[in-house]
């Protein structure tokens, strides 16, 4: 239930910012800066590893305080929300040491390397209006998924009968070269984790559980312990049919979700991020026009950002209500995508909610499967 009382209640929100990398200065701060702007936020700190680089980035953003440890940095400022964007290896020891300080987190995607990860997270999470930790997903946020999702939720066009989730990029050999790159351990995955995992979020927020998967994967390209192409077919609870493919072997790069439903197909067409204009929605032959004017109304343009994701996630911590995107929530794309891993190497299908302690999948992606595993690409490369 939530607190009868924010703590937040009439005071700005104490951030911090934990990796002063892209991710940090590009997306987290920006985002940050923008609700400080609008009397929300505060950002108190920032930490990182290297002292040069989180003492400009405080210097240039005007933040009072730069560290290079987590720990001391929780301890001596108590922020109230953390973001983190530190590679994933580091992401569960960063996110229990902030959610046991008492801070919120936002962590970027992928979430963390393992189901065995997110659920070591999830029992830190407090019990009684947070503190929580949620997964950055900015695709599931702004005007265009909103509307879409009401319109699916309410079954407007009818039943989602087949569905289409593509995230086709192009990365190449000077990509890969990057020592931590294509590797198990630093990196979590391949495209399907990395790159994908962003459509195949938005993809479950729209149609809802999943229930089976089967899929297969190839190093096709690069020299990589993990795959650098995928294709998947889901069922869904409600009965669609999807088909998923990852890819960074794709030099005309996009990012698209198509769903056909029994009176209409809706279809997102762009690379990093989408507005009201990347979707379309095209009718069935007898639809009333003023029934498609309607669909086709998605109010304001709202784009996808960390911004958009941001805004709902303060407006949660001063209600003290689970997130979006934390929780069960979070862990429904890291499910599906360890599944995915489980099916494509060990050529079966996979059922939701049967991955569990003691399956190797549970603690690893690459799940050990020999030709996968990284001692066995590293012996099969010798």
């Amino acid at each position: 239930m939530p607190r009868s009382t924010s703590p937040f209640a009439g005071r700005r929100i104490r951030a911090a910012v934990i990796g002063t990398g892209s991710i940090g200065r590009g997306s987290h701060l920006p985002a940050l800066a923008r609700l400080v702007e609008e009397g929300e936020t505060e950002v108190v700190a920032a930490v990182d590893i290297d002292k040069d680089a989180v003492e400009a980035l405080c210097a240039e953003a005007g933040i009072p305080h730069a560290y290079t440890d987590l720990d001391l940095m929780l301890a001596e400022q108590r922020p109230d929300l953390v973001t983190i964007g530190t590679p994933p290896t580091l992401h569960r020891a960063q996110t229990v040491a902030a959610l046991r300080a008492g801070a919120w987190v936002w962590c970027e995607k992928p979430p963390v390397p393992s189901l065995a990860d997110f659920d070591a997270i999830e029992a830190e999470e407090g019990t009684d209006g947070g503190p929580y930790a949620s997964i950055v997903f900015q695709h599931r946020f702004g005007s265009g998924s909103r509307h879409v999702r009401q319109l699916l939720a309410e079954r407007a066009m009818g039943r989602p009968l087949v569905a289409h989730c593509q995230t086709t990029w192009y990365r190449d050999t000077a990509y890969y070269a990057v020592p931590w790159r294509g590797r198990w351990h630093t990196e979590g995955g391949g495209p399907a984790m990395g790159h994908g995992i962003h459509q195949m979020d938005l993809l479950l927020d729209l149609l809802g559980p999943w229930s089976e998967v089967r899929a297969m994967a190839g190093r096709l390209v690069h020299d990589v312990e993990t795959e650098d192409v995928s294709t998947a077919l889901v069922r869904f609870e409600n009965g669609a049919l999807a088909t998923v493919v990852n890819s960074v072997l794709s030099p005309d790069e996009v990012s698209r979700i198509r769903i056909d439903c029994e009176r209409a197909t809706v279809e997102l067409t762009h690379l990093y991020g989408h507005g009201n204009g990347n979707w379309r929605i095209t009718p069935a032959p007898d639809v009333p026009s003023e029934r498609v004017a309607v669909w086709r109304d998605f109010g304001p343009d709202v784009p996808s950002s960390h911004l958009a994701q941001l805004r709902e996630l303060v407006a949660s911590m001063r209600a003290g209500e689970r997130p979006r995107s934390s929780g069960a929530d979070g862990r429904t794309s890291l499910e599906l995508i360890t599944a995915l891993y489980k099916s494509a190497f060990t050529d079966t299908t996979v059922r939701r909610g049967r991955i569990g302690p003691g399956d190797p999948y549970y603690t690893a992606l690459h799940g050990d499967a020999p030709g996968w595993a990284p001692e066995a690409a590293e012996e099969v490369r010798a």
